[in-house]
């Protein structure tokens, strides 16, 4: 390494960093927020049977499950103009990623939601709990236990693929990393060095994911 591309590393990293921490951290946690009100409601719906709607929710999941992330970014960044309905480019991220991540998370859910023994259910039942109640009070607490590793590594894929967000014109530092290298045609250094900040956000999020498993262990356990 020479000492012109040692300096371009050190002067581009805040400029990576920067769009990071401003927009590739806000769009995670906004798009996994909402992803995961989407997947509660969907897995609830699925667990209860509920007509029609569960129907419903079964083909969201068959079709957001079996299409490209970045094919259902083109369809609403891009197609739905061709119909009258214009979004700008960051909340067109926030969702369609919020609404990918709620289907796989709907999943997740509604395999640890089956997994809570049934007889837990006709306990509440007995002692005069409504469905809601023992949903909220009993069955959900025990399920998000259960679904913490998996949603825990599905926030820290999610980090990964807004990486994705660049081909709708949203500056994140993937695509603030690709106008640097088209100034300093430097591609490996500097796509590895992107790659590094990512691999430091996953680290720190697989540190609070960690952390988050120790504190809902030593709950479930009081």
């Amino acid at each position: 390494m020479d000492a012109r591309l040692l300096d371009i590393l050190i002067q581009s990293f805040p400029k990576i960093l920067l769009p990071g921490i401003m927009v590739t951290i806000p769009l995670t946690v906004l798009a996994f927020a909402i992803g995961l009100v989407i997947a509660v409601v969907t897995a609830l719906i699925c667990f209860a049977e509920v007509p029609i709607l569960k129907w419903i929710a079964r083909f969201y999941i068959w079709v957001i499950r079996g299409t490209p992330l970045l094919v259902q970014l083109f369809v609403v960044f891009y197609g739905l103009p061709s119909v009258g309905i214009l979004i700008e480019p960051f909340p067109c991220a926030v969702m369609v990623f919020a609404i990918n991540e709620g289907a796989y998370a709907a999943e997740t859910l509604r395999g640890t939601l089956e997994a809570v023994p049934h007889g837990q259910l006709e306990a509440g039942l007995c002692v005069g709990m409504s469905w809601w109640q023992i949903m909220r009070r009993i069955v959900l607490p025990q399920a998000f236990r259960t679904a913490f590793p998996a949603l825990g590594n599905e926030l820290i894929s999610m980090v990964k693929d807004t990486s994705l967000a660049a081909n709708i014109t949203v500056t994140e530092m993937f695509m603030k990393t690709q106008r640097i290298v088209a100034v300093y045609y430097e591609p490996l250094a500097l796509y590895i060095e992107v790659g590094i900040v990512y691999l430091l956000f996953s680290t720190v999020l697989s540190y609070f994911e960690r952390y988050g498993e120790k504190r809902l262990a030593t709950y479930g356990k009081r």
